[in-house]
């Protein structure tokens, strides 16, 4: 069942630059979502990942935001970002489903043992190098 949510235009512009697989899945995702959500962030510029690691948002400068391979979101709730930990398992079993559905490996952030991310999903490097 599709849920009727769409991207805006800043979620949109977001996604230039990302690899078309993860698009591909962002997009399926926010088919299947019970929880609506906006891309905030995609391809960044080094410029850009080097102030996050220095202002402790990111812990390397290998991120695969870097070559496009990565993407953030934000819950969308009532006409507003949320970053409530409940909503993001729940937009990550959306993700989760649609690379699933499309045969595209991705990796969660909100899995990862230490600086568990929430809001980030990846293409998983062994099938994206």
């Amino acid at each position: 069942m599709a849920s009727g949510f769409r991207f805006s235009k800043r979620s949109e512009h977001a996604l230039a630059g990302v690899h078309d697989d993860l698009v591909r899945v962002a997009r399926r995702a926010l088919e299947l979502t019970e929880v609506d959500f906006v891309v905030t962030e995609g391809r960044r510029t080094e410029a850009r990942q080097r102030s996050l690691v220095a202002a402790g948002a990111s812990r390397t400068m290998r991120s695969r935001h870097l070559t496009g391979h990565a993407l953030d979101v934000a819950a969308w709730v009532d006409g507003g970002v949320r970053w409530d930990w409940p909503l993001y398992p729940r937009i990550a079993a959306a993700f989760k489903a649609a690379a699933a559905e499309l045969g595209v490996a991705i990796r969660w952030g909100g899995d990862w043992p230490r600086f568990r991310d929430g809001p980030h999903f990846e293409l998983d490097r062994r099938s994206y190098p």
